[in-house]
C-alpha cells in the first residue's frame, strides 16, 4: 500500500513537472508573438520613413524646376 502511494505521488510530480512544461512553452510562446508585433511595428515605421521621403523628394522636385 504505502509503495502504491509512493508511485501515486511521483506521477503526480511527473504530472506536475508537465504542466510547468508546459506553462514554460506558453511563455515562450508569448515572447515570440511579442518579437513578431515589434518587427511589425519596425516595418511600419521604416514604411512610414520611406513614405515621408517621397513626399520631400516630390515636394523638392517643383522648385528644382524638374517638372516644369
Amino acid at each position: 500500500e504505502r509503495e502504491r502511494e509512493r508511485e501515486r505521488e511521483r506521477e503526480r510530480e511527473r504530472e506536475r513537472e508537465r504542466e510547468r512544461e508546459r506553462e514554460r512553452e506558453r511563455e515562450r510562446e508569448r515572447e515570440r508573438e511579442r518579437e513578431r508585433e515589434r518587427e511589425r511595428e519596425r516595418e511600419r515605421e521604416r514604411e512610414r520613413e520611406r513614405e515621408r521621403e517621397r513626399e520631400r523628394i516630390i515636394i523638392k522636385l517643383p522648385k528644382a524646376g524638374i517638372l516644369s
